[in-house]
């Protein structure tokens, strides 16, 4: 599974979210592109240490998705998405891009000091893991829209 603290995968993901853009088809779900654009920044937001969503430790999480984080398997189309990230407001598609891409390098400047903390909700990850679930979000929202 690629990691987003892999200089390659990290390049890989800029790369599509510049490909992204309003007329971009949506594969499936109902986030408008706006919506997903906010949505896709909300795990940046946890390991930046910048929100924690009033997240808390959840043992149903940790013992059946955990693992589906960072493990190989695509998640599936439609998963549930957890409340403090569900999506109903309007958002505007090229704010919340030039938000994601801010945060993108930020995450790349501060690459070397991220990563050692536990997650709020899923505890204690490894740095690599951290990486992985971050990729892997992105990864699966960007196929949601073609990318």
């Amino acid at each position: 599974m690629k990691s987003l603290f892999d200089s390659e995968a990290l390049r890989e993901i800029n790369d599509r979210l510049e490909k992204l853009d309003e007329n971009s088809a949506r594969q499936w779900g109902k986030m408008t592109h706006g919506q997903m654009m906010h949505h896709c920044q909300g795990p940046l937001n946890i390991i930046l240490k910048k929100d924690d969503y009033n997240l808390k430790p959840n043992w149903v999480l940790n013992t059946f998705f955990k693992k589906s984080l960072y493990n190989d398997k695509l998640w599936r189309q439609g998963l549930p998405t957890a409340k403090p990230f569900k999506e109903t407001k309007d958002r505007n598609f090229n704010e919340e891009k030039s938000n994601l891409k801010s945060l993108l390098n930020e995450f790349q400047d501060r690459s070397d000091e991220l990563g050692h903390e536990p997650h709020p909700s899923f505890g204690k990850l490894t740095k690599q893991q951290w990486g992985q679930m971050q990729y892997k979000h992105l990864d699966h929202h960007f196929r949601q829209f073609g990318v």
